[in-house]
């Protein structure tokens, strides 16, 4: 019954993603009719750029921050163990660490850039990114302090997409002086705000599956089950449709 209610809370989000950028178009033609006054179409066309954002914070802390996975009797042919689990514990938590650090500094970038003209943010040398990504690393292996970032996340992806929103309604130009813009060689802002977060997300799973309960502890973390895969499934889902809503409206 929990599962039919959360796909169906899922398929209803999901469908009112794909309607949403079409009345945002709807609301900008009739805001172009009157582009130099506040009239209730501006304000609401405004306002509509803060609606896919709030859904995915609100859908990414409620679903894919607060893992529940399969915590069987451990068997000697189903785990992941030694060298082999220091390499994907490891790999996993600098590389998320890493996007941690450059998604905050990328939201500092903007904020600097769009308040003070010609000012530019010098990017941290190496010592000062590898201080950053450890102290975010021990943040992380923490329970409490981990889900305190991924709320820092989310509420850095609002920013990000609100001064993109910004940006994107009053035809101001981002060039090679933000740091955003040098995410992937795309031109669509929003979509590199978006493939950043998803690659957060997919990371930050990956890191609660390894880190769950007394894995690490023990040493030994077992082979992911069936309904272990689920949440992920249900994130890249989600996430594909949200690429879709980004698509359509640009």
């Amino acid at each position: 019954m929990i599962i039919k209610n959360n796909t169906t809370k899922l398929l209803v989000t999901l469908s009112f993603l794909l309607i949403l950028p079409f009345v945002q178009k709807q609301w900008f033609n009739l805001y172009s009719l009157n582009i130099n006054d506040i009239s209730f179409y501006s304000i609401l066309y405004y306002l509509s750029g803060a609606i896919c954002p709030t859904l995915v914070f609100i859908n990414s802390l409620k679903n894919y921050t607060y893992y529940d996975f399969t915590k069987d009797k451990i068997h000697s042919i189903k785990i992941i163990k030694g060298k082999r689990l220091l390499s994907l514990v490891a790999i996993n938590l600098i590389f998320l660490s890493y996007l941690i650090a450059d998604y905050i500094y990328i939201n500092i970038d903007l904020i600097i850039n769009l308040s003070i003209e010609g000012l530019n943010v010098p990017k941290p040398d190496v010592p000062e990114l590898s201080f950053f990504i450890f102290l975010i690393s021990i943040l992380l292996i923490f329970k409490k302090s981990r889900f305190l970032l991924k709320k820092i996340i989310l509420v850095n992806f609002i920013l990000i997409s609100l001064y993109l929103w910004h940006l994107q309604i009053n035809n101001i130009s981002v060039d090679d002086q933000f740091h955003i813009y040098r995410y992937f060689g795309l031109k669509d802002l929003n979509l590199i705000n978006l493939f950043i977060l998803v690659a957060i997300e997919i990371s930050f799973y990956t890191w609660s599956f390894l880190s769950y309960k007394t894995n690490l502890s023990d040493w030994m973390v077992p082979k992911p089950q069936k309904g272990d895969v689920i949440p992920f499934l249900n994130l890249i889902i989600f996430y594909f449709f949200i690429i879709i809503y980004y698509s359509i409206l640009t």
